[in-house]
C-alpha cells in the first residue's frame, strides 16, 4: 500500500471514529514518508484515544513543530494549548505551563485575532476554577464562549460553556448551571465536536450531575456517554471514566455486584491509558466494601483513589465513624467540607449531618440541614428533597420531636422509592420506625423496622442491617421469647443458634448436620447480621435470654 493510499485511509477512519485503523494507517504512512502537520494532530489524537497516551504527546510535540516549520503559527498555539491541557490532566503542573506559555508566546505574535487565544484562555479558567475562585472562572470561560462564537469554533464555545456552567454551579446557582450543561450536551450529542472535547465535556457534566444530586441527569448522560463509547469499542481514553460513573450509579441502585465489576474496569482503563478513571473506579470500589462491612478493603481502595490527587471524601470520614471514631469522623468531615467550593461541600452534607448527629453535636446537624434544605428550595429536584428530608429527619428525631420527624422522613422514603435508591430508602424506614416507636405505635414501627432490615440484608448492608436489627430489637428485649424474634431466621438457622449456644465450633456443628463448613460460617454470619451481633458469645446470650437455646 502506498504512503498515499495509507494516508486516505487514515483520514477515512479518523471521520468514522475508527481509532485503530486510524492509528496504524497515519503511522504506516508516517514511516513510508512522513505526515503534514494536520494529520500528525489527527494520528496524536487517535493514539491519545486508544491509551498510548505518551506516544500520543510525542506526536503532538511534532505536529506543533512541523505546524512552526510551515509558518502556521496558529496551528503550532492550538498543538501547545492541547498538550498543556493533556498533561494538566495527566497531574504535571510544569510541563503544562511550559506548554501553556509557549502557546502564549505564539499567539502573542498574531497580527489578528483567533480563535487559539480562547483556547489558551481555558487552563487560566481551570485554575481559577478549582483554586477557589468560581466568579474569576466565570469571567474567564465566558470570555472563552465570546471567541468560539465569533470564530464560529464549536469545541471553543462547547468548553466554554461547560466552564460557565461549572462556575455557576460552584457559585451555587445550581439550576441554572445544570441548564447550561444540557445546553452544552445539545452539541456533543447532536455530533458537532470533536472527539476529546467531546469526551471531556460527557465526564465533566455528568460529575457535576452527581454533585448537584441530579440523579435523574446523571442517569440518562451517563447513558449517553456509554453508547458514544460502545459506538467507539476501541478507544480507552473516557471509557474508563464512563465506567467509574457506571459504578456509581449501579451502587446508588442497590446493584452492588455490578457495581463493583464497573470499577474495577475503570482501574483496568486507568492503567491502560484512561487516567482519569483512577479515582472513580476505586471511590466507588471503596464505598461498596464500606457499605457491606468490609472496612480494611474500603480503606485500601480509598488510598488507591487518593493517588489521583483527590481526596477520597466523605466516604474516608464515613469509614472512620463506621469503625466507632465519631470524634475523628467529625474533624475529618468538617476540615474536608470547610475547605471544599460551593458544589463540593453541598454534596457532602449528608454524610456531615449523619457524623455530626453521631458526634452528638445536634447544633452543627442543625446547620447542615439548613444548608440542604436551601439547596432543595434553589433546585427542587427529587434527590436533592430526599437528602434534605432524611437529613431534618433525623436531626428533628435525634433532638427529641418524633412527630416533628415523622413527615420529612416518610417523604424522603417516597423520593427514595422513586428514585431506585434501596439502601437510602431503608434507612430513611428504620429512621421512621424509631420515631413511631418513640410515639408509642410499636406497631407501626415494627412493620418499618422489618421492612428496613430486610431490604438491608437483601442489599448485604452489613453495618446497617445490624444497626437497623438493634433497634427492631429494642422492642422486644422486655417481651422474651416471641414468634417474631425467631421470625427473624431460618430454620436451619435457628438449628445452629442452638448449636453455637451449646458451644461447639463451626467444624462440629458442620458434621452434626453433615453441611460443609463454609455453609455453616456463613449461615453463622447471617445470624450475626439479622440478630445484631458480634461474636458468639453474644450469640449464646441471645439464644438464652429469648428462649432459643433448645
Amino acid at each position: 500500500m502506498s504512503a498515499e493510499t495509507g494516508l486516505d485511509q487514515g483520514r477515512s477512519a479518523f471521520r468514522e471514529n475508527r481509532w485503530t485503523d486510524a492509528f496504524e494507517n497515519f503511522r504506516d504512512a508516517d514511516q513510508r514518508g512522513g505526515l503534514p502537520a494536520p494529520d500528525l494532530e489527527r494520528l496524536a489524537t487517535a493514539e491519545i484515544l486508544t491509551g498510548k497516551m505518551t506516544t500520543g504527546l510525542e506526536t503532538l510535540t511534532r505536529a506543533h513543530e512541523e505546524y512552526l516549520v510551515v509558518g502556521d503559527v496558529v496551528g503550532a498555539a492550538r498543538c501547545a494549548g492541547w498538550m498543556g491541557m493533556q498533561l494538566m490532566f495527566l497531574d504535571e503542573p510544569a510541563r503544562a505551563g511550559g506548554w501553556f506559555a509557549r502557546g502564549q508566546r505564539l499567539v502573542d505574535e498574531l497580527a489578528e485575532p483567533d480563535a487559539v487565544q480562547g483556547l489558551l484562555l481555558v487552563p487560566m479558567g481551570l485554575g481559577k476554577l478549582y483554586g477557589g475562585d468560581p466568579a474569576g472562572a466565570l469571567q474567564v470561560f465566558s470570555q472563552v464562549a465570546d471567541f468560539g462564537q465569533r470564530f464560529q469554533d464549536k469545541d471553543l464555545s462547547a468548553l466554554g460553556l461547560l466552564g460557565t456552567g461549572q462556575a455557576t454551579l460552584m457559585l451555587g446557582q445550581a439550576g441554572k448551571g445544570l441548564r447550561m450543561f444540557d445546553e452544552v450536551m445539545v452539541a456533543v450529542t447532536a455530533g458537532e465536536l470533536s472527539p476529546i472535547p467531546s469526551g471531556i465535556i460527557y465526564c465533566a457534566v455528568i460529575g457535576n450531575c452527581h454533585l448537584a444530586f441530579d440523579l435523574e441527569r446523571a442517569l440518562e448522560w451517563t447513558a449517553a456517554l456509554d453508547r458514544w463509547c460502545s459506538a467507539r469499542p476501541d478507544m480507552v481514553t473516557f471509557s474508563g471514566q464512563c465506567q467509574s460513573h457506571r459504578a456509581e450509579l449501579f451502587m446508588l441502585h442497590g446493584a452492588w455486584a455490578e457495581a463493583l465489576m464497573a470499577a474495577a474496569a475503570a482501574q483496568g482503563l486507568s492503567v491502560k491509558g484512561d487516567p482519569q478513571a483512577l479515582y472513580g473506579g476505586y471511590y466507588q470500589q471503596g464505598e461498596v466494601e464500606r457499605l457491606s462491612g468490609k472496612l480494611d478493603d474500603a480503606e485500601a481502595s480509598y488510598r488507591q483513589a487518593a493517588r489521583s490527587g483527590y481526596e477520597p471524601q466523605p466516604g474516608l470520614a464515613l469509614l472512620l465513624l463506621a469503625r466507632g471514631d465519631a470524634q475523628q469522623a467529625q474533624l475529618m468531615v468538617r476540615r474536608a467540607a470547610g475547605t471544599a467550593d460551593a458544589a463540593t461541600r453541598r454534596n457532602m452534607l449528608p454524610a456531615l449531618v449523619e457524623i455530626e448527629l453521631a458526634a452528638s453535636d445536634l447544633e452543627a446537624a442543625r446547620r447542615g440541614v439548613q444548608e440542604l434544605e436551601t439547596l432543595a428550595r434553589e433546585c427542587p429536584m427529587p434527590m436533592v428533597r430526599a437528602v434534605a428530608g432524611q437529613a431534618d429527619g433525623a436531626v428533628r428525631l435525634a433532638g427529641g420531636d418524633p412527630s416533628a420527624a415523622l413527615k420529612p422522613l416518610r417523604e424522603a422514603w417516597r423520593l427514595w422509592q422513586e428514585l431506585g435508591v434501596p439502601y437510602e430508602a431503608a434507612r430513611c424506614q428504620a429512621l421512621a420506625g424509631s420515631a413511631c416507636r418513640a410515639l408509642g405505635d410499636e406497631a407501626s414501627a415494627l412493620m418499618y423496622l422489618e421492612a428496613a432490615h430486610a431490604a438491608l440484608l437483601d442489599l448485604g448492608a452489613a453495618p446497617a442491617a445490624t444497626w437497623a436489627a438493634a433497634l427492631l430489637h429494642e422492642g422486644m428485649l422486655d417481651s422474651g421469647p416471641t414468634p417474631d424474634t425467631a421470625g427473624l431466621l431460618t430454620r436451619r438457622e435457628l438449628e445452629i443458634l442452638q448449636l453455637v449456644a451449646t458451644g461447639k465450633g463451626n467444624r462440629a456443628i458442620a458434621a452434626e448436620l453433615y453441611l460443609s463448613e463454609k455453609t455453616v460460617a456463613r449461615h453463622v454470619s447471617n445470624i450475626f447480621l439479622k440478630l445484631g451481633l458480634s461474636s458468639r458469645a453474644a450469640a449464646t446470650s441471645y439464644a438464652y435470654e429469648h428462649g432459643l437455646a433448645g
